[in-house]
């Protein structure tokens, strides 16, 4: 026998445990969504404050405009391992399900502003959070199921 053979078979690197791809993932889509909630609560108080937008569009407008930019930051980042065929298929998918995430949003940044009477800044603030963080919920979720999706084998 050669020097050079192994008398036992070669054991493979398998690629990074699921769990560890999972946290990567979810670590790289919180960075997206702080910079897409970012561009959000900023440019909706801007709009509410300086534009005297109603609170319902001061959150649409913004929120469109992050959509945007998390597309193209989830597609081309945190996703970009995952199976694009290029056909429109997947924006149009995004953007529908931006559109709930969207009307998640709305609804309770209305709820704390139109049923609860909240009128104020901290109130309004913290019912856009609470839409902000129950949109990315259903976002992330829905984005691993029907957008984003894994590589066919």
């Amino acid at each position: 026998m050669s020097t050079l053979q192994r008398t036992r078979p070669v054991r493979t690197v398998e690629a990074a445990p699921a769990y560890r791809r999972f946290l990567s993932e979810l670590l790289s889509f919180g960075f997206v969504g702080v910079i897409g909630t970012l561009i959000m609560i900023l440019g909706a108080n801007v709009m509410r404050a300086w534009l005297g937008g109603s609170p319902v569009t001061s959150v649409v407008v913004p929120t469109v405009i992050s959509t945007f930019a998390s597309y193209l930051l989830n597609r081309f980042w945190v996703f970009r391992h995952r199976d694009s065929d290029g056909s429109g298929r997947e924006v149009a998918i995004f953007f529908a399900l931006n559109g709930v995430g969207l009307l998640i949003q709305v609804v309770c940044t209305g709820f704390t502003y139109y049923t609860l009477g909240l009128h104020g800044g901290v109130a309004y603030n913290a019912g856009l959070l609470a839409g902000v963080a129950f949109g990315a919920a259903f976002r992330y979720w829905s984005y691993k199921k029907w957008v984003f999706t894994p590589y066919a084998a």
